[in-house]
């Protein structure tokens, strides 16, 4: 499985983005997908996951209300609108795959495949 994230930036405080995932190599229509992010210093964290249908998804609580994530499996894409943004979610961002499960997982070492990251950078 390759990942491919895009969308990735420089906004300012309270702006938005929407980063987007592109899977090729196998289907990944029948695996839980995330976005987890790694922050300068800090541990790897699992900020959104969906299930393999879309119908389950699991957030951190630092982005609950604002980030949204979703898929197109038809597209082998899933995305993740982020709003309100603010300078501490300011991270690398990975789009990740775990091929044994079908829901979402808020534990980034248990993913199987990761995209190259995407910074995203929220000035003050």
């Amino acid at each position: 499985v390759q990942l491919e994230e895009s969308g990735g930036g420089l906004v300012q405080a309270g702006a938005s983005l929407r980063l987007s995932c592109a899977a090729s190599g196998v289907p990944v229509r029948m695996y839980a997908m995330a976005w987890i992010r790694q922050a300068p210093g800090k541990e790897r964290e699992v900020v959104a996951s969906i299930s393999w249908n879309g119908n389950d998804r699991y957030y951190a609580d630092d982005v609950k209300g604002r980030f949204a994530i979703s898929r197109d499996n038809a597209k082998q894409t899933v995305y993740i609108q982020m709003n309100s943004l603010k300078p501490e979610d300011t991270a690398v961002y990975y789009c990740a795959a775990e091929i044994n499960r079908v829901g979402p997982n808020p534990t980034a070492s248990q993913y199987d495949y990761w995209g190259q990251g995407t910074q995203v950078t929220v000035s003050s």
